[in-house]
């Protein structure tokens, strides 16, 4: 895998991403969406994943990918983790001189993906601007790079996910309307955790055997009466707090039961805090960092989700985060 220290990307090579991790369960939702994936993998058309945070999108696009036949790359950009100028240089890629500091050229991941797959994760991130140029790429199969005076042919298969309501977003005028119905050409949604506990088995053991290997420790035991309670779990953070609780138990030596404990006591607390509100005399900037902290907490440090639930920007998350 390799890492673009910029864009935050992820490029996989067809290999790769053979080898990249299968979507784990034999629940019925997982059934019927391994199910549609293997029928619209095919096609070359346009798909959006949508699916609440946590629930694997990234693993659906990768996995529709490698069933797609497409010799080229996967690249995945998220959206939502870089300003509005730097996502519109990355995708589009810029020519030498064409701004201040513009020495070299720049190819763009759109044109890197050529003969692959281009994954757009919380796409309703989106600038408004940048959906107007997206929304040419998809009509034309053309990019033009910032500086350039030519547009330039790609063969690219594009697939989109969210953990939005795509249609509230349009109807509130925050995404295009012509570009979601482009996008959305193919509709998948992938299943919360809470709603495929019969999988939380094969997961765990998934996990436990991945961080047996990486960490060099035993994997845990999982019984029959922890296997009853992690089902009985809501899962708001879905298959990464999953993930997230097993690596817990392994670093700490506990049962995975201790650390579920742990888990809903930390939620039960934030709940009566956020209850009992703040005192008459906390400064506003106080207040306002506690409560980030707070949704941050109960998103389990996802930022975008964070601002998502705030109804902020991620790039006013960032500044309110730092201070400023």
């Amino acid at each position: 895998m390799v890492h673009n220290s910029t864009a935050e990307a992820e490029v996989l090579t067809h290999g790769e991403t053979e080898a990249a991790e299968e979507l784990v369960g034999q629940s019925a939702p997982m059934r019927a969406l391994r199910d549609w994936i293997g029928r619209v993998a095919p096609s070359g058309s346009t798909v959006l994943i949508e699916g609440e945070s946590g629930v694997g999108k990234e693993l659906v696009a990768a996995t529709l990918h490698r069933l797609s036949g497409r010799p080229g790359p996967f690249v995945a950009v998220n959206c939502g983790s870089m300003s509005a100028e730097l996502l519109d240089s990355e995708l589009f890629g810029h020519a030498a001189g064409a701004f201040t500091g513009a020495s070299q050229p720049r190819q763009g991941l759109l044109r890197h993906a050529e003969g692959g797959t281009l994954f757009l994760d919380e796409i309703g991130e989106l600038p408004l601007f940048l959906q107007a140029k997206l929304l040419r790429v998809l009509e034309t199969q053309t990019v033009r790079p910032v500086g350039l005076d030519r547009e330039v042919a790609i063969d690219v298969r594009f697939v989109a996910a969210t953990n939005r309501d795509m249609a509230m977003q349009v109807a509130r005028g925050a995404f295009r309307e012509d570009l979601y119905y482009r996008l959305n050409v193919l509709a998948l949604k992938v299943p919360p955790l809470r709603e495929r506990s019969d999988d939380i088995a094969a997961l765990f053991a998934r996990f436990a055997q991945g961080f047996a290997t990486t960490l060099k420790l035993l994997p845990p035991r999982l019984d029959r009466a922890a296997l009853r309670k992690l089902q009985a779990h809501t899962w708001p953070g879905n298959v990464r707090e999953l993930r997230n609780l097993v690596e817990r138990a392994m670093l700490l030596g506990q049962t995975p039961e201790a650390c579920l404990r742990l888990i809903q006591r930390d939620s039960v607390a934030m709940q009566a805090e956020g209850a009992s509100g703040y005192p008459p005399d906390l400064p506003l900037a106080e207040v306002r960092r506690r409560h980030i902290e707070q949704v941050l907490r109960a998103c389990h440090g996802n930022k975008s989700e964070a601002a998502r639930r705030m109804g902020i920007s991620r790039k006013t998350l960032d500044r309110q985060l730092a201070g400023q």
